[in-house]
């Protein structure tokens, strides 16, 4: 293996990346912070919210592609803040007029704005628009495996269920239901929303989730560019040990983790 060979690359829309860590861009106190914490973290793809942050739209104004080039990173422009699918839909048709034709997205449409809980039937309608216009669409979500499915097979490109509320660090509340979601999708599967430290990323991984999405775990962190270092190191080791496969549990079985040959036992006096 040559050292800038990738043997387990995730693969998002035929491309491949190193780093399964996505993160985004917001809630960082300036975009010198938040240039430091996105190269701590490794990431490569890079969510932005179109509707929040400034890429072009306004003249005049700081751009966070100055600290954020593309030439260097993959840009993942996402709908925050959107609470219908015409909302999404027109949102990202600026965002490929802004990146010169772009068309890797992130689709999210909430229903709430108290919870940020994922409108489904707005989000399926704008996946479909969408995916029509030849948009490369990642999909926020709820961990209802059928409406997962149903995305897939609409066409997105990757699947992306909450692991909890968005913002609300609670981690991952139903494993089981990702990984029902995970069993069955033959596109990527990556949890998006409610991360809160480097052990949910790492349960994340551990579960067989291809990557992990975040924003508010690192950006509102005491010290972010640390916690972006901590949460690279999480997201590998969560991988790391998927593949390696954990040992079985035994509920009330012991095994010594030492070989027993020669030992005095209470069977021998």
């Amino acid at each position: 293996m040559k050292p800038h060979e990738n043997l387990d690359p995730l693969v998002i829309a035929g491309k491949s990346y190193s780093s399964r860590l996505l993160v985004g861009t917001g809630k960082y106190k300036d975009f010198a912070e938040t240039q430091a914490a996105v190269e701590a973290s490794g990431a490569q793809i890079i969510t932005v919210a179109i509707r929040r942050t400034n890429i072009g739209q306004n003249p005049g104004e700081p751009s966070l592609l100055e600290a954020i080039p593309p030439s260097k990173y993959t840009l993942l422009p996402n709908t925050a803040g959107c609470y219908t699918a015409d909302d999404a839909v027109r949102t990202l048709r600026l965002a490929r007029e802004l990146l010169d034709g772009h068309d890797l997205v992130k689709l999210e449409v909430l229903g709430d704005p108290r919870t940020l809980f994922p409108n489904v039937v707005e989000t399926i309608s704008a996946a479909k628009t969408l995916i029509k216009e030849g948009f490369k669409v990642m999909v926020y979500t709820s961990d209802d495996p059928i409406i997962a499915r149903q995305l897939e097979e609409i066409g997105c490109v990757a699947v992306m269920p909450l692991a909890s509320l968005i913002g609300s660090g609670m981690g991952i509340l139903n494993p089981w239901n990702l990984q029902i979601i995970i069993e069955n999708a033959k596109v990527p599967v990556l949890v998006d929303a409610g991360v809160g430290t480097a052990s949910d990323a790492a349960i994340a991984m551990e579960l067989g989730c291809d990557g992990v999405l975040m924003n508010t775990a690192i950006a509102t962190a005491k010290n972010p560019v640390l916690m972006a270092s901590a949460m690279k190191k999480a997201v590998e080791a969560g991988r790391a040990a998927f593949l390696a496969g954990r040992m079985p549990r035994k509920l009330y079985t012991a095994a010594p983790s030492s070989p027993t040959a020669g030992l005095i036992t209470p069977a021998s006096k």
